[in-house]
């Protein structure tokens, strides 16, 4: 709280909190201390903490599966030109700012996953029973349940337990989240007829006869059955015409039905690399992240590119041939939203082709281009004015043609290469004349590794990384001389194998 105020308020908050050592210290005058950094915030900020005691103390928080749960909950509106997801990260970064949460992971300068410290999860779950928020059962914040919930918080379950939830008035449960691995001990989702949304990942139990009921929940805006044994989806699933987020990756669904393509609310959908889709997929205009889905045919790669809401894009292309040339790039070109796109799943060598994309998507910060054994660096990525990162695996060799179009980019700051073979006859040497104006990361993979930095290059470069194929000695690595010197801002150097 103090972080966030001027030195003149800072007495205010002294007079709130007292010293918290009146009698005896203890729990309790801590709670009271904490508290005023939680009444300090924005009314919508402490609904945001107050979500996060849905999660068991000690769990590992993902961002983006808490920020998705948020949009779900309704929490989150767009605002200013923001998509959800980007409105719901700076909420998250505004949490982890004010110390309230924890930060447990990093990547790419962002926070992926955050922690809760025990004493803030006491007091969020503590205010969430007082205001009737949210009822944890299971897990060391259980409490008294109140007489009519509205999210429930499923995390363990004994007898004492089971006797409790019999004795619940579920009627207007709008939230339900299990953490626990056996449902048959939950109460029949079909009693929960108001739900808003249901979280059952990782519940292997679940199967087809569980969920059924779910297709007739006509409020529903957030279904997650990700790693449950659910193996199709039936045309029911048209009666939740008000679904926004849908999490079916890492179940046994083979094909999606026809009548999935009039869930037209959809903002989310993560699909498993084994589910296929059926063609309209250029019905889901509203889709803003679209994540594992499998190109099959040009004609889907064609209806993709009418998705223009979309942000975040994670695709497997099946058998890239010459057809799928133009439209990928048309594709792209039409996604004016898109900031991040992974391309997995070829395995031949990809002909990009041209040397520009026309109009250039403004938006797109990040590439990964995965499992081509055969890829070669697109010479249209140089027009990508915005590109921040950018991710190949593998590259066949690592030329200097391939330095001449990644140079000059202006805002390339984190760039992975896995090249799959250089030439042992000449070292590839990077000099000034490449630019790289702005890369403050380098992660290079390969099997032989003939790299050299010449004086003046890569001048704003910090962290470099070095991977080397497990069939490589480290006598042989040893003879290697990068000439790190040569790197005038290297602060970190990470060298290892794989």
């Amino acid at each position: 709280m103090l972080a966030s105020k001027n030195r003149n308020d800072w007495s205010k908050g002294y007079q709130a909190m007292g010293s918290g050592l009146q009698d005896r210290p203890g729990v309790k005058d801590m709670r009271r201390i904490l508290s005023v950094s939680y009444y300090d915030l924005p009314p919508q900020l402490r609904t945001f903490l107050l979500y996060i005691s849905l999660y068991p103390e000690d769990y590992n928080i993902v961002a983006r599966d808490l920020i998705w749960q948020w949009i779900g909950e309704g929490f989150i509106r767009e605002e200013h030109g923001n998509s959800l997801y980007e409105v719901g990260e700076d909420y998250f970064s505004e949490l982890i700012n004010k110390g309230l949460i924890q930060p447990a992971d990093v990547s790419d300068d962002k926070e992926s996953a955050c922690r809760v410290h025990d004493m803030v999860l006491d007091l969020i779950t503590s205010i969430s029973r007082e205001e009737n928020f949210l009822t944890c059962i299971g897990g060391q914040q259980s409490g008294s349940a109140p007489s009519k919930i509205r999210r429930l918080s499923v995390q363990s379950l004994n007898e004492d337990d089971i006797m409790q939830m019999a004795t619940m008035n579920l009627s207007r449960l709008r939230s339900n989240t299990v953490f626990g691995r056996d449902i048959n001990l939950l109460p029949a989702l079909s009693s929960f007829s108001v739900l808003r949304a249901l979280n059952l990942v990782y519940c292997w139990d679940v199967d087809n006869h569980h969920i059924k009921v779910t297709y007739s929940m006509l409020h529903l805006r957030y279904l997650c059955l990700c790693n449950t044994s659910i193996t199709q989806i039936p045309d029911d699933i048209r009666n939740l015409r008000f679904l926004q987020v849908l999490d079916i990756s890492a179940t046994a669904i083979k094909m999606l039905p026809t009548s999935f393509f009039q869930l037209t609310q959809l903002v989310y959908l993560h699909i498993g690399m084994g589910t296929a889709l059926p063609e309209r997929l250029d019905n889901l205009k509203s889709l803003q992240e679209l994540l594992g889905i499998n190109i099959e045919s040009p004609s889907m790669l064609h209806d993709l590119s009418k998705l223009t809401e979309l942000r975040n894009l994670r695709v497997r292309v099946c058998g890239w041939n010459d057809d799928y040339k133009e439209l990928f790039r048309r594709c792209l070109s039409n996604l004016i939203n898109l900031k991040s796109i992974k391309l997995s799943g070829v395995h031949r060598n990809i002909d990009y082709g041209s040397d520009s994309l026309s109009p250039e998507p403004q938006q797109l910060q990040c590439i990964h281009l995965a499992d081509s054994i055969k890829c070669d660096v697109p010479r249209w990525i140089s027009s990508l004015s915005n590109l921040s990162t950018l991710l190949i695996q593998h590259l066949e060799t690592l030329r200097e043609e391939h330095l001449r179009v990644l140079g000059p980019m202006s805002s390339l700051c984190d760039l992975h290469i896995w090249v799959a073979q250089t030439a042992r006859s000449k070292r590839l040497v990077i000099d000034g004349s490449y630019l790289f104006r702005c890369l403050a990361r380098l992660k290079i993979g390969s099997s032989i590794m003939e790299l050299k930095f010449a004086q003046g290059s890569m001048q704003k470069l910090q962290t470099l990384e070095v991977i080397l194929s497990v069939q490589q000695t480290w006598d042989r690595f040893g003879d290697l001389d990068f000439v790190l010197e040569n790197l005038s801002s290297l602060k970190q150097v990470y060298v290892g194998k794989w």
